[in-house]
């Protein structure tokens, strides 16, 4: 089964959810929100997908960030901020078998979740 990690509330969240339901594919929830992330899966995450495929540019919390912390994001600032505001990265990920997936598009998840 596999582990969609994300903010419940997030629109892109909820698209996602709908997809998953609709193909009759059951999920566990790792809500940032309530359960934050760990740095070992982090890590894993970043290993795979790269710290720039995770960060999540468009949302709110990083046009909150103040122009030099955003100018002068590198590897070690991404990571160390995704993991105190969970927020800042891409949703959702999703880890099923050996996949892991970031973001929604239905095209990947079919492949990987429903093929």
């Amino acid at each position: 089964m596999p582990t969609v990690y994300g903010i419940k509330n997030c629109d892109t969240m909820k698209k996602a959810f709908s997809w998953l339901e609709g193909n009759g594919i059951g999920y566990d929830l790792h809500d940032y929100k309530k359960s934050g992330i760990d740095a070992a899966t982090l890590a894993r995450w970043e290993k795979v997908l790269g710290w720039e495929t995770l960060l999540n540019r468009r949302g709110t919390t990083w046009r909150k960030l103040d122009e030099a912390t955003q100018a002068g994001i590198n590897r070690e600032n991404a990571l160390r901020l995704m993991r105190e505001q969970p927020s800042l990265i891409k949703r959702p990920v999703v880890e099923h078998g050996k996949s892991l997936l970031c973001g929604f598009d239905p095209d990947a998840w079919h492949k990987a979740l429903a093929g």
